[in-house]
């Protein structure tokens, strides 16, 4: 499948254990997120397209209002990278 290089950094981020964290607005609908790494660094590459795009695809998921994390088709779909920690 193809994912775009802003989607393939935030599904990497995902995978090794980050979260994207959300605010809804009045209506229930999300307003803005911030994606953060296991480390509890933000990532910049995450926008509401991309959230958004990722969470038409379900390669995301929030379960009972927690931080949306990484699904199953959403680590099939992740290519491997190298850790430059």
């Amino acid at each position: 499948m193809n994912i775009s290089k802003g989607e393939q950094r935030v599904l990497h981020a995902l995978a090794q254990g980050g979260a994207i964290h959300f605010e809804r607005g009045a209506n229930g609908k999300v307003q803005a997120v911030s994606c953060y790494t296991r480390d509890g660094h933000i990532l910049v590459d995450c926008s509401l397209a991309v959230f958004e795009r990722l969470r038409k695809r379900r390669f995301i998921r929030s379960r009972g209002g927690r931080p949306y994390q990484v699904t199953r088709p959403g680590l099939m779909a992740v290519r491997a990278q190298l850790d430059n920690r």
